[in-house]
């Protein structure tokens, strides 16, 4: 019987050991029987004034994570890190209050508004050290929440970076349409590298979030940059619903501002397309030169006031363009020689110390 015993228990040690005896085999953690092992996940989500949708999308997101974790890819102490960007109304009580309800909920608030782009860096780098691998989604419920689980999938598949992107746009109105389209074909004829009707939806492993440091620039565009790191990367495509509550906080305006910062934060083909306009614009006046000299020569020079005020206009206004776009990089130049801080946290709940 001792012996009996000695074996049952040296077998059942063997098989603890191939449970928990983990090695890499392409992204996702693998036994060693060749089975693969829960990841620790964070969600993270930006918020900026998201008092209405916050109380409705906080239970689906927890939802999300048990499923993950009762299909045995994700381990029990991942989480769900809610960044509060600065918001004027009762954000941070509640992300406060879901932290004292459930350890599940965890919270970061920034010192002040640093707009969308910084907040979800700054949740990101918080949870770099902590997690395996990320998924960023805004708190809007607008995003299929459930593409999780394929995202999931695709990371042990062995992709680094999977990106969420929209099927179909069927229920946008046509200008929201029309626009989104224009600003995806715009930002890739610039030369800012992004993937075609994705946004900030996405999974990232802690690997790549770690070479992600590396980018220390203060203007950032995040759905240009990511895919500069490189890594193996997909995508899931999935519906986009309509939005739960509250009021959207990326209205046209913002959106050619963002549209604006990626291309000069990741491209210099603005500058370029303005030196060619510069050279095409002095070989049309040279011939223009030509043709003035000729006609003095010739004496068939007209004396006329409204060529010459249309030139001056024309060119005035090019050159003021021009100035406009050359100063926007100079001011990011300027930006960029200051090194200040992206974000600054101010507050955490508890398991964030």
């Amino acid at each position: 019987m001792s012996k009996m015993g000695t074996s049952m228990g040296k077998t059942e040690s063997e098989t603890e050991n191939n449970r928990t005896a983990t090695s890499k085999t392409g992204t996702a953690m693998r036994t060693t029987d060749g089975t693969e092992s829960p990841v620790r996940l964070y969600i993270v989500i930006p918020c900026y004034n998201e008092q209405e949708v916050l109380p409705l999308t906080a239970p689906l997101f927890r939802q999300e994570l048990q499923r993950l974790e009762d299909a045995g890819r994700i381990t029990g102490d991942s989480r769900i890190l809610f960044v509060n960007d600065g918001s004027r109304d009762d954000t941070w009580r509640i992300i406060q209050e879901l932290s004292r309800q459930d350890p599940h909920f965890q919270g970061l608030c920034l010192s002040r508004n640093r707009g969308h782009q910084n907040a979800l860096l700054c949740g990101l780098m918080e949870a770099r050290d902590r997690c395996d691998i990320t998924i960023s989604i805004d708190c809007d419920g607008q995003d299929d929440i459930r593409a999780m689980e394929q995202m999931v999938e695709e990371y042990f598949g062995g992709a680094e970076i999977v990106y969420g992107v929209r099927s179909s746009r069927k229920t946008d109105t046509f200008f929201k349409r029309f626009t989104a389209q224009s600003f995806y074909k715009l930002m890739n004829s610039m030369g800012t590298e992004t993937v075609y009707n994705h946004a900030d939806y996405r999974l990232v492993s802690a690997r790549v979030l770690k070479e992600f440091a590396g980018f220390k620039e203060v203007n950032i565009f995040l759905r240009g940059m990511f895919p500069l790191v490189g890594f193996k990367s997909t995508s899931v495509y999935y519906e986009r619903n309509e939005r739960l509550a509250g009021e959207s906080h990326y209205p046209l305006k913002k959106m050619l501002g963002l549209a604006f910062d990626g291309i000069t934060s990741l491209s210099v083909k603005p500058i370029r397309i303005i030196t060619g306009l510069g050279v095409v614009i002095s070989l049309v006046s040279f011939l223009l030169i030509l043709y003035a000299i000729i006609a003095w020569i010739t004496g068939r020079a007209v004396a006329g006031w409204a060529s010459t005020l249309i030139a001056v206009a024309l060119l005035g206004g090019i050159q003021l363009i021009s100035l406009g776009v050359i100063g926007e990089y100079v001011g990011k130049i300027f930006l960029e020689t200051k090194q200040r801080p992206r974000y600054i946290v101010s507050e955490r709940t508890e398991g964030m110390e």
